[in-house]
C-alpha cells in the first residue's frame, strides 16, 4: 500500500490549494479515504473523509464550506480543495486509508503573508 501526497505550500492568508493523494497496491474504490491534518505542536486531526463511491463526505467544523473532498476512482486518487485558507491551516496534511492503517508521508502547507 502507498499513500503520496501532493499539492501543499506556502500560500497567503485567503488563497487556495488543491491537495492530490495517489493511492495504489489496494482497490482503491472499495475503501473509505480522508485527509487529517498536523499542526506545530497539536495532535493529528480528521479534516475530511469520503466514501468509497464518493457519495457521502464529512468535514470538522472548523473548515466547512471552505474544504471540499472529492475522488477519482479511474485514477486511485483522493482530493482536497482549499478555498480561504488561514494561518490556522497552517499544517502537515496526510491522505489516510482508515481501515487498512495506511498514511501518506504528508505535504505541508503553511498559510502566511
Amino acid at each position: 500500500v502507498q499513500l503520496v501526497e501532493s499539492g501543499g505550500g506556502l500560500v497567503q492568508p485567503g488563497g487556495s490549494l488543491r491537495l492530490s493523494c495517489a493511492a495504489s497496491g489496494f482497490t482503491f474504490s472499495s475503501y473509505v479515504m480522508s485527509w487529517n491534518r498536523q499542526a506545530p505542536g497539536k495532535g493529528r486531526e480528521l479534516v475530511a473523509r469520503i466514501s468509497s463511491d464518493g457519495s457521502s463526505t464529512i468535514y470538522t467544523d472548523s473548515v466547512k464550506g471552505r474544504f471540499t473532498i472529492s475522488r477519482d476512482n479511474a485514477k486511485n486518487a483522493v482530493y482536497l480543495q482549499i478555498i480561504g485558507l488561514k494561518p490556522e491551516d497552517t499544517a502537515v496534511y496526510y491522505c489516510y486509508a482508515p481501515r487498512l492503517g495506511y498514511w501518506g508521508q504528508g505535504t505541508q502547507v503553511t498559510v502566511s503573508s
